[in-house]
């Protein structure tokens, strides 16, 4: 090849390479951009954004679990039937005048700021009728000066108390304007037939927070907190892990077919909110007591007029009953219910219309669903063998329950345990013409009874306890000096010798002795005495 094809060969070369570049700057080359003037701010170029894809595109199809799909349509059934029938009651009582601006002398040292005449609380209720009436605690409308129920479809309307049950801690209020106002109604349910690890239903409106539905199971039943401040009262709880906080009270627990089965009136808890342990009075109860206040403006309720305490393992193997059942009767009312049907101290009660009884509380609730004149039916066990007996009851206005209930010091059943005597008696203190009988497996002293004592304690026969030795079995069980022992075993002591043959005799059997004294406050009360030999075993 020559030189000048060489040359000619470059030169084309030379001339693509140019027009390539020139190509691409023309290709890439944005819009002319107009020449900045001194002073502007620069032009902000738009951005695209390019889409970008949330989740999972392709998901795998769900698991199909029927029991959960039904049980979650179960659910939202029940909470869209009941939510409706409960209120959210907003109370107006008047002002806690002890501090602040509820002193009464406010006024005189803050005279630009009005003192509060009222306070205000809530908690919750049920529309159980459609005239307007709605059951809540009695804890909720206490002392209120004016009552506000607001529905769950905005309506409004004032109530008024119609009655307050202090033992059950129920009550019930009336709104007058909404009678015949199309007001949805709970249906009630059994609480009787209501079992643990059922699935429940609380609705309320815990801290003012209306129509809430919270989910739980029957975590037990029969519970006894001792959160009812009346000397009688009936505690007989719902127990359930369902979640109630303050402002639940008064509101609904039901059942998975909607049906109100109790109503919710505490917790236990030591931070002031829920902590897994709620309590609502059963739906049996609750329909007892709302019935009669709305009749009657009170509850009638029947008395047995019996004192009584739980059975302990040494009560049942001592009374020859195969397990531990019943509640013992350690007194019983003269001329009273119980007195009339044939019951005697020492007498475990077994069942009340067949339903069985295993703990006082459940003993109250079976006869505060009776009214007086009420004809009940007892199951006794007495001597090693089971018995039935027919009762009438009586009502509180009864001469004879009245005169008892101020005997023992209208302290309610049952008794709190008695609170030991003042201690051992000195010698001298003991007249010269009674013999003293020191019963040292026990820890006593007995002696027959003077006859002021026999005045003072209005018994003609029966051991005095002239003391109590400390430490002694007797002590420990709280046997009380100063009193007199006036039945062993359910028989009749006639005197100090025969009480410590008696007493030795069981001690020396290595038994329990179930005896019946006459405290000096003129109470009856049992004590169940644990020889030695039994406590060592």
């Amino acid at each position: 090849m020559d030189k000048r094809s060489i040359l000619i060969g470059l030169g084309v070369l030379v001339v693509g390479i140019a027009l390539g570049a020139l190509l691409v700057s023309v290709v890439r080359s944005p819009s002319p951009v107009p020449e900045r003037v001194e002073g502007e701010a620069p032009a902000v170029r738009p951005s695209v954004a390019e889409p970008v894809r949330i989740g999972d595109q392709d998901p795998p199809p769900p698991e199909a679990v029927p029991e959960l799909t039904s049980l979650n349509r179960l659910f939202k059934g029940v909470a869209q039937r009941v939510t409706p029938t409960v209120v959210f009651i907003e109370v107006e009582t008047p002002a806690d005048r002890r501090s602040g601006r509820d002193d009464p002398d406010f006024e005189e040292w803050h005279p630009f700021i009005q003192p509060r005449r009222y306070r205000r609380s809530a908690g919750s209720g049920v529309i159980i009728s459609p005239r307007g009436y709605v059951v809540t605690n009695a804890h909720v409308v206490d002392q209120a000066s004016r009552i506000r129920v607001l529905l769950d479809d905005k309506r409004e309307f004032e109530a008024e108390i119609v009655g307050v049950d202090p033992t059950t801690d129920l009550a019930v209020v009336h709104m007058p304007e909404a009678d015949g106002a199309d007001l949805p109604v709970v249906t009630l349910g059994d609480s009787d037939v209501l079992e643990v690890g059922e699935w429940v239903l609380a609705i309320g409106n815990p801290f003012r927070l209306t129509s809430t539905v919270t989910s739980g199971i029957v975590s037990a039943l029969g519970r006894q907190v001792d959160i009812i401040e009346d000397d009688f009262r009936i505690e007989d709880f719902i127990q359930t892990d369902a979640a109630i906080n303050p402002g639940n009270s008064g509101g609904a627990l039901v059942n998975l077919r909607g049906e109100l089965v109790g109503i919710a009136t505490a917790i236990a808890t030591e931070s002031g909110s829920y902590e897994g342990y709620g309590f609502a009075v059963p739906i049996n109860l609750v329909t007892r007591v709302a019935t009669d206040l709305i009749a009657f403006g009170e509850v009638q309720r029947g008395y047995l007029g019996v004192e009584i305490r739980a059975v302990t393992a040494a009560d049942a193997d001592r009374l020859g009953l195969d397990r531990v059942a019943g509640v013992l009767v350690s007194n019983v009312a003269d001329d009273g219910a119980a007195e009339r049907a044939g019951v005697r101290s020492g007498d475990v009660l077994l069942a009340i219309n067949g339903q069985e009884i295993d703990a006082p509380n459940q003993f109250q609730s079976a006869i505060a669903l009776q009214r007086p004149d009420d004809d009940i039916r007892l199951s006794v066990w007495r001597g090693g063998s089971q018995r039935d007996l027919d009762a009438r009851l009586i009502g509180r206005d009864n001469d004879a329950l009245q005169s008892w209930i101020a005997e023992i010091g209208d302290r309610g059943q049952p008794l709190e345990p008695a609170t030991p005597g003042p201690g051992p008696v000195p010698d001298e203190s003991i007249p010269d013409d009674l013999s003293l009988y020191e019963l040292d497996a026990w820890g006593v002293g007995l002696r027959d009874l003077t006859d002021a004592e026999r005045g003072a304690y209005d018994l003609e026969d029966g051991a005095y306890i002239a003391f109590v030795r400390q430490g002694s079995v007797a002590s420990a069980d709280g046997l009380p000096a100063g009193a007199v022992l006036t039945a062993i075993e359910g028989e009749a002591v006639t005197s100090a010798e025969e009480a410590s043959v008696v007493l030795d005799t069981i001690a020396a059997a290595g038994g329990t002795a179930l005896v019946r004294v006459r405290r000096s406050d003129g109470v009856t009360a049992y004590y169940d005495l644990e020889s030695p030999a039994y406590a060592e075993r």
